[in-house]
């Protein structure tokens, strides 16, 4: 059996019926992390006895006749920034090399669970989520299942790594500047980041980088993505964000989507350079759609000026609440340096205002983008600005380093879009290319439904070849 052959709902399906187990499942998904995930490091802790234990109990119930849910069988990762009851939680810190294993879960992997999943391990991160490649000083990197000289990006590289490489067909991801757009794009995957607040985040701790970070399924394909978010959006009580139940079945709204009247098309967004060939995948991509019968519109410029430096700001202030009272003890030389460097650039940079005024360019962006809205229904963009970068290097742009490869993404943190990203096709050397798709402030199904249209329209092979 290989995960990417089918889908995750035709897969709980069999599961529901009686055709498959939920422990041949988990079996065949154990299988392959121990022959593949060697290459690749996708994650970091995996617990077999415990999930064949919880994938046998899925099989009991169904057998007593019991609705045991949507998603019966489904062995997931979860990525190592959220607690899933029985691993300890480390974030991809050397801090938190010894923490104890969690005792519940987190709100997005309890309903995982509930609706029947089966968690097999924790995926890598990058510590804290901090940057877009996926390495740390704890687990060292993960590698991109299309070539492993490169990375599958970040912070979420690990969970699209492992369904990429068909060792799951899900796990939980999360992005607060463009964590599953950018790898679910390096990786071949159809990627969302949903409106901030429609996957509650909620539990006893704070958020960790403010109103930035949206919590998301990692899954192949958009129909995937919106059957599993049907089961895990909707509001919780601990989560002051959290948005109300939508009306309708995400996952029905893409049975047979049809293309938009008018979409909106910014090579640049009127900062951002792009590598030519990256940009020609995705130009050839916004071909076809206009092919559909879409009225494509060309934006120069959707943005003045680069928001890098209000995204920073909200970024490197939560950083330094987290670990700035590391500073001068010997647990700060543990730290890995995007983390440290941002917690002193916070320090050394930022005033009592400063994080106030980045909410207010993030308004500013916004009204931006409310504009554009007027006349297009969606964004379309580049996801990054370059192909997938060898390992610990940055990207290239022009044959030249590019240290602001994912420069495409974190305005859409700043202003809370739904935001997904499609493969668009494939560069000479065989890595994936994203197309972004955003969409105004909670259409979050209308960016799914154009994630299907182009899936379906360009039908590409995506299997990775590890």
């Amino acid at each position: 059996m290989d995960f990417r052959d089918t889908t995750v709902e035709a897969l709980a399906a069999r599961v529901r019926s009686g055709e498959l187990s939920a422990r041949e499942l988990t079996t065949t998904a154990l299988d392959r992390i121990g022959s593949v995930d060697p290459g690749i490091g996708a994650f970091v802790a995996v617990d077999g006895d415990a999930a064949l234990a919880d994938a046998a109990m899925v099989d009991e119930r169904i057998t007593a006749g019991e609705d045991v849910g949507p998603l019966a069988g489904i062995p997931i990762g979860v990525k190592d920034l959220e607690d899933a009851e029985g691993f300890p939680t480390t974030l991809g810190s050397k801090l938190h090399a010894d923490a104890p294993p969690a005792g519940v879960d987190s709100v997005l992997v309890g309903r995982l669970r509930q609706a029947g999943c089966v968690v097999v391990g924790k995926t890598n991160t990058p510590e804290l989520g901090a940057k877009a490649q996926t390495d740390n000083l704890l687990f060292g990197a993960t590698r991109n299942p299309w070539d492993p000289s490169r990375t599958p990006g970040g912070s979420s590289g690990g969970s699209a790594a492992a369904v990429a490489a068909g060792m799951v067909p899900l796990a939980t991801a999360s992005d607060g500047g463009g964590s599953i757009r950018i790898p679910a794009a390096l990786c071949g995957l159809t990627g969302m980041k949903p409106s901030l607040g429609r996957v509650p985040a909620g539990g006893e701790d704070p958020p960790g980088w403010a109103d930035l970070s949206s919590k998301g399924p990692m899954a192949a394909t958009a129909r995937d993505t919106a059957f599993v978010l049907d089961r895990v959006v909707g509001p919780d009580p601990t989560d002051l964000r959290s948005l109300p139940m939508p009306d309708g079945s995400w996952r029905a709204a893409l049975e047979d989507p049809r293309p938009p009247l008018r979409v909106a098309w910014s090579p640049t967004l009127g900062y951002a350079p792009v590598d030519p060939e990256v940009l020609a995948v995705c130009e050839a991509a916004v071909r076809r759609l206009e092919a559909l019968g879409t009225e494509v519109v060309e934006e120069p410029s959707v943005f003045p000026v680069d928001p890098v430096i209000p995204w920073l700001t909200l970024t490197s202030a939560s950083n330094l609440r987290t670990v700035g009272d590391l500073r001068d003890t010997p647990d700060w030389d543990l730290l890995g340096d995007m983390v440290r460097d941002t917690a002193e650039w916070a320090v050394e940079n930022l005033g009592n205002i400063d994080v106030l005024a980045a909410q207010d360019a993030a308004h500013q962006l916004n009204l931006t983008l409310v504009a554009l809205f007027h006349h297009a229904s969606l964004l379309l963009t580049p996801t990054v600005a370059s192909k997938a970068p060898v390992l610990g290097e940055d990207g290239v742009l022009d044959g030249h380093p590019d240290p602001n490869w994912v420069r495409f993404t974190y305005p859409f943190n700043l202003t809370r879009s739904p935001a997904g990203t499609v493969c668009a096709g494939f560069t000479a050397d065989g890595l994936p290319v994203g197309l972004q798709v955003v969409g105004p402030q909670h259409a979050d199904v209308a960016v799914l439904r154009m994630l299907a249209v182009l899936e379906d329209e360009l039908a590409l092979e995506r299997r990775a070849p590890c």
